[in-house]
């Protein structure tokens, strides 16, 4: 076992940290778990089970991919290993690093607040407009160069003064077991946490991961089966499905992102048939995001997101009864702004990160007209602001 004493300090660099005790998350597939090497990055998994000709099959998304002994899902990092599925990066990031809370984009929850954030490496989609694809796409471990047990990141998100754990840059989802220890260390130290994914996730295992969340802001990357079949490799319907369940079984604080990719997402007719399912089945209080690409990864002709569309796109939401849209990627106070939806007053100023007027009470209701916002609000904003700041964690 590894030292669990921490230090930490604002940095650009990374060193690596303890991992600690890992858990033992064991299997559900036959045995309940066999023997894992003793790599100390590498814990056995409980979503799995074996398949008629002798496979494994991960049973943690709809990808459902089939292994033999020695390989590696879509995601990279969960594997077979003697006949078990196992995740290959317990307690290892592609770095830490503070946030505003608004850039993940959570405009309703603790607005102001710095949030810790990190992320590992992979994904178990495939996007071809992946703006995080350094991380997101990589297979290379030399990647994730930092590292830290989740005792370790609860205490320095409360040693800086966090709100929150973010998990992000890559999807949550597939370093599942890991997220959600650190998710229980952090509750522990009355550290919330938040999850930035695509919500690309099977039943059970969702309902495991979102028990341990507080906020998540899902990309709801279209709203065409083509589109993620096309773009994504993966299928509308079980993202609508993890949606479906965030708001009608669970607490959890729930924004919805769609980045607009022009040609192939972006036109009106389909934004407002999203923004209309959202109202009937979500609610008009789920707060959304539109936001701007930009030529990336496989999309390098692309051309960039016009402001325009941003701004037609949140006309859109609205006019289909979304009570709170946004504009991000692009510098507009307007559009990043929150205004009540009762009496139309400008409630949150934003400029970018750095928040401005506000006129909310203590109780999270607007000054105006008294209507109670939706989200999560403190007394008075934080002040953290539009800074970004890497953390290098020392053992």
């Amino acid at each position: 076992m590894m030292s669990s004493i921490l230090t930490w300090r604002w940095g650009q660099g990374a060193n690596v940290g303890a991992t600690g005790d890992k858990p033992d998350h064991t299997g559900k597939g036959g045995n309940g778990g066999g023997h894992v090497d003793p790599d100390p990055f590498t814990v056995a998994t409980r979503y799995w089970h074996q398949i008629e000709d002798g496979r494994i099959q991960c049973d943690l998304c709809p990808r459902a991919c089939k292994l033999r002994n020695g390989q590696r899902g879509l995601c990279f990092v969960r594997a077979c290993e003697n006949d078990q599925i196992v995740l290959t990066t317990y307690g290892r990031s592609s770095g830490f690093c503070v946030d505003p809370i608004e850039k993940k984009p959570l405009n309703h929850f603790y607005p102001g607040t710095p949030v810790l954030s990190f992320g590992t490496a992979g994904c178990n989609l495939a996007c071809k407009f992946c703006q995080n694809w350094d991380m997101s796409k990589s297979r290379e471990m030399e990647t994730l160069a930092d590292a830290a047990s989740p005792e370790q990141l609860a205490q320095t998100a409360q040693e800086l003064g966090c709100r929150s754990i973010a998990f992000t840059y890559n999807d949550p989802v597939i370093f599942h077991e890991y997220a959600i220890d650190v998710a229980q260390a952090a509750a522990a130290r009355g550290v919330q946490s938040v999850a930035v994914t695509a919500g690309y996730i099977c039943d059970e295992p969702r309902r495991e991961f979102f028990r341990h969340m507080d906020a998540a802001n899902v990309d709801l990357k279209g709203f065409t089966e083509r589109f993620y079949h096309r773009i994504c490799g993966g299928h509308l319907a079980d993202v609508l499905d993890t949606l479906l369940y965030i708001s009608s079984e669970t607490s959890v604080w729930l924004e919805l992102t769609t980045l607009l990719i022009p040609g192939e997402n972006d036109d009106p007719k389909e934004i407002e048939a999203m923004c209309r399912w959202v109202v009937r089945h979500l609610g008009p209080d789920v707060p959304m995001h539109f936001t701007a690409f930009h030529p990336d990864y496989r999309m390098m002709d692309t051309p960039r997101t016009p402001g325009s569309t941003l701004a037609r796109a949140r006309e859109v939401a609205l006019a289909s009864g979304i009570h709170h849209a946004y504009t991000g990627n692009v510098h507009d106070v307007a559009g990043g702004s929150t205004y009540c939806p009762s009496c139309h007053t400008l409630v949150i100023e934003r400029d970018w990160y750095r928040l401005g007027q506000w006129h909310l009470d203590a109780q999270g209701c607007c000054r105006t007209c008294g209507h109670h916002l939706a989200g999560m609000f403190d007394p008075n904003p934080g002040q953290w602001g539009p800074k970004r700041r890497p953390v290098v964690l020392n053992r």
